[in-house]
């Protein structure tokens, strides 16, 4: 008779394990909710007159005069999350969600109220603090993300679609994801169901403690795909210090211009492996410059922190205080050494003016590298003078490898490896000593910026 029942009790017992392994997010949500708000917005967007039709059009005047009146302002409204981290009133949110805001308004989980004022916030990190009048506020627990493991469970409480109070959960599914244009976050992906809306609330761990800030969404749609990112909450309470005590952000910058250590550039620097960040080139004049650093050098350590990627380095960096001396590894020729520098500020807004390329073929004859696949001529003075270089050869054709590698007409070679290119004939008796089958890293000029190529030098 038991064995009959033996599948059943099996289901029954596999369900009872399942539901033991899963874990329970009620108590959770029970002690923080209460510290997560709804921010809102309004601000007045002012417009010109739109007509329908163009000026040059006979009807413009006959619908500026006759037709139906157009709106000259509006209010924008819209909706956010935020969480309270002080008892007497600071609330984090996304910088995204307040900017530009003529009001906000912050309404608690027991449907109180407030008027909010902005104390600041960070574009950068998309970071804001906004505070209301109140006293004897429930506040979130402070967690650190640097413990959290992926494939963790996380929870997120917000107002997605203005729906208040909503609770999602999942797993952690990535730690120090780098995102287009976002150089100074490493943010944490994760598979929580995040919408508009949801952006500022808190991301929490099992413990009860915030981890990170809701923020960002991938997606086609504008809704939930399984892909959002959180920024880790030791950085946004770096930011959030620095707001509520001078009001702005303070970082570090070294004045280097880097990229990323591919296979191909590792090996062409006799690097063991990928590491690092590889520098294209060093301000004038800059704290780089001053303490050594030189094109092609590639940054292992900086401050005794590990530059496994060319990401880390502009994070590790803004978080070092200006004016502090830092320690910086480099991986020069084959060897690497140690360098100290003093780290400079980091601007609001830094703009290239150098500007400018060469107008490609005038008429000489170009010389054929032929391990490269390049034919290259000497800059004229005048060249040089306009791209403010001292050397390099420009780029006449490319074909081989060098076009495998995308070199084209009118790039400008810099350097070949860790030596800096003045001549043909130089570019011509550096590649003797390169074998077939091999990477070589060349520095190339385009438009405002500079890169390293790695070119695989053809076997036959």
């Amino acid at each position: 008779m038991l064995k009959k029942f033996a599948p059943f009790l099996l289901l029954i017992v596999s369900y009872a394990a399942l539901a033991q392994a899963l874990p329970d997010f009620t108590e959770l949500v029970d002690k923080q909710g209460a510290a997560v708000v709804n921010v809102s917005t309004s601000q007045t967007v002012r417009n010109q007159q739109q007509l329908p039709v163009p000026e040059d059009d006979p009807f413009y005047d006959f619908f500026r005069r006759f037709g139906p009146p157009q709106p000259r302002e509006y209010q924008s409204r819209s909706l956010g999350s935020g969480f309270i981290i002080t008892q007497d009133g600071y609330i984090l949110t996304n910088a995204h969600v307040v900017d530009a805001a003529d009001d906000v308004s912050v309404k608690l989980n027991d449907k109180r109220e407030f008027k909010a004022k902005v104390i600041g916030s960070d574009r950068r990190t998309d970071v804001a603090v906004i505070k209301i009048e109140a006293t004897g506020l429930p506040a979130v627990r402070i967690g650190d993300p640097n413990h959290l493991k992926v494939g963790e469970w996380v929870l997120a409480i917000g107002s997605p679609f203005g729906f208040e109070n909503t609770v999602t959960a999942g797993i952690v599914s990535a730690k120090g994801r780098s995102l287009p244009q976002e150089n100074y976050v490493p943010f944490l992906q994760t598979d929580v169901a995040i919408n508009p809306g949801n952006s500022g609330g808190p991301l929490f761990n099992l413990k009860g403690e915030v981890v990170g800030i809701n923020s960002q969404i991938y997606s086609r749609t504008g809704g939930f795909m399984g892909l959002s990112f959180a920024i880790p909450i030791d950085v946004a309470m770096d930011i959030a210090d620095q707001l509520r005590s001078a009001g702005r952000v303070s970082r570090g910058r070294i004045g280097v211009v880097i990229q990323e250590v591919t296979k191909e550039l590792a090996e062409s620097f006799g690097l063991s492996k990928p590491q690092g960040a590889l520098v294209n080139s060093v301000e004038k004049g800059g704290p780089a410059e001053k303490a050594g650093i030189e094109p092609s050098d590639v940054i292992l350590k900086f401050n005794g922190k590990t530059v496994s990627n060319s990401a880390d380095l502009p994070r590790i960096v803004a978080q070092t205080k200006p004016g502090s001396k830092a320690s910086v590894q480099v991986w020069r020729k084959g060897s690497a050494r140690d360098l100290t520098l003093t780290v400079g500020e980091l601007s609001e807004e830094r703009i290239s003016a150098r500007s400018g390329r060469p107008g490609g073929g005038d008429g000489r004859q170009g010389n054929t590298v032929a391990k490269l696949g390049l034919t290259v001529s000497e800059l004229s003075p005048d060249q040089r003078r306009e791209l403010n270089i001292s050397g390099g050869l420009l780029v006449e054709d490319a074909e081989g490898p060098a076009a495998r590698a995308g070199l084209r007409r009118g790039d400008v070679v810099l350097a070949l490896n860790n030596h800096d290119i003045k001549s043909v004939e130089q570019l011509n008796q550096l590649m003797s000593q390169y074998e077939r089958s091999r990477s070589v890293a060349v520095l190339v000029k385009r438009g405002d910026g500079a890169i390293y190529v790695p070119i695989r030098l053809d076997g036959n």
